[in-house]
């Protein structure tokens, strides 16, 4: 039986979908039918996770009547998930492709501020429901009000034997590069991230590795994932350092890209797969979701197609 998985929304957005003839200020831009679909990251994660055979539970805040359209989209999919009481209105976000130009565009509304109150529900939910040895996944942007810290706590309410994946950014990660979680399994970012990080830029997946595996040496996890784009990705582990290409595509859509790689990466973690085969699937299953329109995930059948050519290399 395959581990459990648990992910953790804490600033969720229904995602609509369009687009228009031709995206310009001024005129009234008359748009396709929109798209609705339940969003941000641990919810994302969950449905890709959903959508390549597997089964996640979704732990994600909601509020007011978009929360219960939210809700009802991810009943809709299948996904299952755990309720917790948000501050004010859960947000949506909008993506507007100009199709002369094939550019897309993406407005993102912040969510509600966040009190102490709500911190402490949103944990004592978690401590409810995560069963020892789960794989718990937080994931996406933090509302206002809520301390950079936040994972800390997160891995401090975790039962014996679950292990904490964490895929943030902006002060919360570099929260987490100052005061180490004790614990954390993996910490995963994007190239630009890791450079402003390191105040200096990657020419060479071997310099990306280095820095992860810096990370590593430093107690800041115990397994750091770099994306480098295009090219793949790299991981650190103690004693290892590994490539994998990402297979070359048409990009549609990077939209969800990166959640449908932490969605892929956790599952075969969970099956039992080792590092290097979970990056393997993960590469494939990120360059799926680039071939799909508008916020659409990975499609299994995809990620089949492109594995075959994704060989994960040692890096020195």
């Amino acid at each position: 039986m395959a581990t459990p998985i648990l992910t953790l929304t804490l600033n969720p957005a229904l995602d609509l979908a369009t687009s228009a003839a031709e995206v310009r200020p001024g005129p009234k831009l008359r748009c396709d039918a929109p798209r609705v679909e339940p969003g941000g990251g641990g919810i994302n994660v969950a449905r890709a996770v959903h959508q390549l055979g597997g089964a996640a539970t979704a732990l994600v805040a909601l509020g007011g009547a978009t929360g219960d359209r939210l809700a009802q989209a991810l009943r809709a999919e299948g996904v299952a998930f755990s309720a917790v009481p948000a501050p004010g209105e859960t947000r949506q976000s909008l993506a507007v492709t100009d199709r002369a130009s094939g550019q897309q565009y993406r407005f993102v509304m912040p969510g509600a501020a966040w009190t102490r109150s709500d911190i402490d529900r949103l944990l004592a939910r978690l401590r409810e429901i995560a069963a020892p040895g789960t794989l718990v996944v937080l994931s996406g942007s933090q509302p206002p009000g809520l301390p950079d810290s936040l994972a800390a706590e997160v891995q401090a309410a975790l039962p014996a034997g679950a292990r904490l994946i964490l895929d943030t950014s902006g002060p919360a990660l570099e929260s987490v590069m100052r005061h180490p979680v004790p614990g954390l399994e993996i910490l995963r970012m994007d190239d630009a991230e890791a450079e402003t990080l390191a105040g200096r830029s990657f020419a060479t997946r071997q310099e990306s590795a280095a820095f992860a595996a810096d990370l590593v040496a430093r107690g800041v996890a115990r397994c750091v994932i770099l994306a480098r784009g295009a090219e793949g990705s790299v991981l650190a582990a103690q004693h290892q350092r590994l490539f994998a290409p990402a297979p070359p595509v048409r990009v549609v859509s990077a939209v969800g890209a990166g959640d449908s790689f932490v969605g892929a990466l956790v599952l075969a973690l969970a099956r039992g797969a080792d590092r290097a085969e979970a990056l393997r699937q993960a590469v494939a299953a990120a360059a799926a979701a680039c071939i799909t329109p508008a916020t659409e995930l990975c499609r299994p059948q995809d990620v089949a197609a492109f594995l075959p050519g994704i060989v994960v290399e040692p890096l020195a």
